[in-house]
């Protein structure tokens, strides 16, 4: 398991390097914020933010706005077609992460989506589980903005001040990673 990881990080650093990685980026994160995607967004970021620090906030600004987008396809495949994303959730074994989301969110309310941003439950699960419990969409998108750009923003500080040695304890951990 642990040389296939690493071939999946090498892959993703390969990718990195090249100059359409951008667009790679804003297309990985905007899916990965409602269909599933084994691998986060943060896997472009952080090789894309070590190998060109000067322009690591401007890749959490775009992962962020791609991946708020994406959340918002989301939220409204949970509010007009929430049957469907019920078999997709239930086909790729999301179902109890979904219902953990949902009483989440009957106890916290819209702050979960704050808290969700950060969390390792696919964000996909809050954006549609939002939708389908008709969550309102300025809260949602607000708070979306909020926790993911976050995220992505702590991630590409980290990365642009890790360095490589943030590389080589990846590689080194891969196989918890």
């Amino acid at each position: 398991m642990q040389e296939l990881t690493k071939k999946i990080i090498n892959f993703v650093l390969d990718q990195s390097a090249r100059p359409g990685a951008i667009y790679l980026l804003f297309g990985w994160s905007f899916v990965e914020a409602w269909f599933i995607i084994p691998i986060p967004p943060d896997a472009l970021l952080i090789p894309m933010s070590i190998a060109n620090p000067s322009k690591a906030y401007f890749y959490a600004y775009m992962t962020t706005i791609s991946s708020v987008i994406g959340g918002l396809l989301g939220y409204l495949i949970g509010y007009f077609a929430i049957d469907f994303a019920m078999t997709y959730i239930e086909s790729i074994g999301l179902i109890d992460a979904y219902a953990q989301a949902t009483d989440w969110f009957t106890i916290w309310g819209s702050a979960v989506i704050l808290i969700a941003g950060f969390t390792v439950i696919p964000f996909k699960i809050f954006t549609i589980m939002a939708g389908s419990m008709k969550m309102n969409i300025v809260i949602f998108l607000l708070a979306s903005v909020i926790s993911r750009g976050a995220r992505f923003y702590i991630v590409a500080y980290a990365s642009k001040k890790g360095g490589q040695l943030a590389v080589d304890k990846i590689m080194n951990h891969a196989d918890k990673v």
